[in-house]
């Protein structure tokens, strides 16, 4: 039995690498991680953000979005264009980045479903809006807090 440690953001962050090394498992073959999956899929849905707006999109440092950024850009997955503001660059996903987004889904849904199936799909959905509703609680509260 895992200790309930008095720590929210331990308890939470532990949580997280065990899913994080479910799903790095599952992607291991292709040669992927779930940060640049991520960086895929939310491209994929996004549009054309820039690196200021992804970062917010997933609530990630601008230092480990930088960096994997650099790697996936490496691999010829992202394209950078400028904005209006020259200091603006908009990214996109290539060609090839969509066809390693599309080639990495079918690793992802399997970790996906491993997951839920391990957790039971009442507790999955549940856990999913608790997730989902502090993400967005948390990062309002940020934007609250700096103006």
């Amino acid at each position: 039995m895992t200790p309930t440690l008095p720590c929210m953001c331990a308890n939470i962050r532990r949580a997280a690498r065990a899913f994080t090394q479910t799903y790095d498992e599952a992607l291991r073959p292709l040669g992927l991680t779930i940060t640049q999956f991520t960086i895929l899929q939310a491209l994929s849905l996004s549009g054309e953000p820039t690196q200021g707006e992804l970062g917010e999109i997933l609530a990630m440092d601008s230092t480990t979005l930088t960096r994997t950024l650099a790697i996936m850009d490496r691999h010829g997955w992202i394209a950078k264009k400028y904005g209006a503001d020259r200091r603006e660059r908009r990214l996109s996903l290539t060609r090839s980045g969509e066809s390693e987004f599309n080639r990495a889904v079918p690793y992802w849904r399997s970790a996906q479903e491993t997951l839920c199936k391990r957790l039971g799909k009442q507790r999955w959905d549940a856990l999913a809006k608790l997730v989902n509703d502090t993400t967005s609680m948390l990062v309002e509260q940020e934007v609250l807090d700096a103006k």
